[in-house]
């Protein structure tokens, strides 16, 4: 079966990209394929953001919320698991600082080097990183 760390950036391209940007659909269809998304713990709280977000600038409204939530759990249920590791707050900020990223995402970096899999991202700045560290991208 095949794993895959994923990004938060990926999954709110699922809902709020129009178009869908071709890399997202990608990821998408190899998770409804059957392959296993692996999310570190801050995931949650991302992708409930995200939709906060779009919701306060208009770009989906309470009822694609309730939509998006509805998918969302059912992936959860169904091909979402969480990253097995805790990331100390020493370790996310060193991968920060070392690689010049936020420390939330360095802590996809992170779970992604200690999982030893690849990640899947939207996020130029994490795509370089992981380049840099010699991660593997999901393609």
């Amino acid at each position: 079966m095949n794993r895959f760390i994923l990004d938060a950036s990926v999954v709110l391209a699922w809902f709020v990209d129009d178009p869908l940007p071709p890399y997202a659909a990608r990821v998408r269809e190899s998770v409804l394929g059957g392959a296993r998304a692996v999310v570190p713990a801050l995931w949650h709280l991302e992708v409930a953001n995200g939709l906060a977000v779009a919701e306060r600038r208009r770009i989906l409204t309470a009822p694609d919320i309730i939509r998006c939530l509805t998918y969302l759990e059912q992936l959860l249920a169904q091909a979402i698991e969480p990253a097995e590791d805790f990331v100390s707050l020493r370790q996310a900020l060193t991968t920060a600082r070392t690689f010049g990223l936020s420390a939330y995402d360095g802590v996809y970096l992170h779970a992604a080097g200690r999982e030893r899999l690849p990640l899947a991202t939207l996020d130029q700045h994490l795509r370089r990183a992981a380049a840099k560290a010699g991660i593997e991208l999901f393609r």
